[in-house]
């Protein structure tokens, strides 16, 4: 068992996870593509380019805005305390929204026949979440600083 994880570099349950994490995933690959594979190849493609000609450059600015300009070579390697608190919620929003963009602009048809469910209050729910988000980044920022202003 040691020499085991001495050459793999980890515990072998780790590699039995993740052999039966390709299972898994090709056999949902496999699924998928012999229902409509032209539908999923036009969807993964459009998905890329939406990404990375879109979004990636989208949220790089966010990030950039957030962390703000420094003209000083010090103030660089300082990070803004708070950064990752706005980062972070503004992350999952975001991902959440890209997720339900469809229900939340109803921008689908025939939701409510196809799922069983409505397809009303998907906007409040996301902006709910999205405050829910902030509102306890924000209560952690706090405590996190109390906690340094007590132990400093």
């Amino acid at each position: 068992m040691h020499s085991f994880v001495q050459t793999y570099g980890a515990h072998p349950l780790h590699l039995v996870s993740l052999l039966v994490s390709f299972v898994v995933a090709g056999f949902a690959t496999f699924q998928l593509l012999s229902s409509n594979a032209l539908s999923v190849a036009v969807w993964f493609v459009g998905a890329a380019v939406l990404h990375d000609l879109v979004l990636l450059p989208a949220y790089a600015a966010v990030d950039r805005l957030v962390k703000g300009r420094h003209h000083d070579r010090i103030e660089r390697s300082r990070p803004r305390p708070w950064a990752n608190y706005v980062r972070v919620p503004l992350a999952l929003s975001g991902m959440l929204l890209l997720m339900f963009l469809p229900a939340i602009f109803r921008l689908v048809e025939g939701y409510e026949a196809t799922t069983g469910l409505s397809a009303d209050g998907y906007a409040w729910r996301w902006l709910a979440v999205s405050a829910v988000l902030f509102v306890g980044a924000g209560l952690a920022y706090l405590v996190r600083g109390r906690q340094h202003a007590a132990d400093g």
